[in-house]
């Protein structure tokens, strides 16, 4: 049980946030570089929302607890830790890793597209 108070894990949960939509951000540019694109990484307070042409990725969120949804079908669900992971049904992560996988798929399906 943690012994932080509501209104400190609240912040925590919003730093952690800004975090992950800024991971997203710079992993997205990385992978667009080959192929000089860039996908757009929207953000509030309980949205991320990272797309490209008709790809994207929606994370919302409500306290800590992160529902994903992806425009191919993927979907599910996670929670921060107060140690900056990502819970999920196979376990932790670095939040940079998952960050990495979403937008890997995202310009990956890109990538497809443009060579048809």
């Amino acid at each position: 049980m943690s012994t932080v108070s509501p209104e400190a894990l609240d912040r925590l949960w919003s730093e952690l946030w800004v975090s992950l939509a800024s991971l997203l951000r710079s992993y997205t540019a990385l992978h667009g570089l080959s192929g000089n694109r860039q996908a757009t990484v929207e953000v509030d307070d309980g949205r991320i929302l990272a797309s490209h042409g008709g790809r994207w990725l929606k994370l919302t969120r409500t306290g800590a607890a992160i529902l994903w949804e992806q425009s191919g079908g993927g979907r599910g669900e996670l929670e921060m830790t107060e140690t900056g992971r990502l819970r999920g049904g196979s376990g932790e992560e670095e939040m940079d890793m998952a960050a990495e996988t979403w937008a890997r798929d995202l310009m990956r399906e890109l990538t497809r597209e443009l060579e048809q």
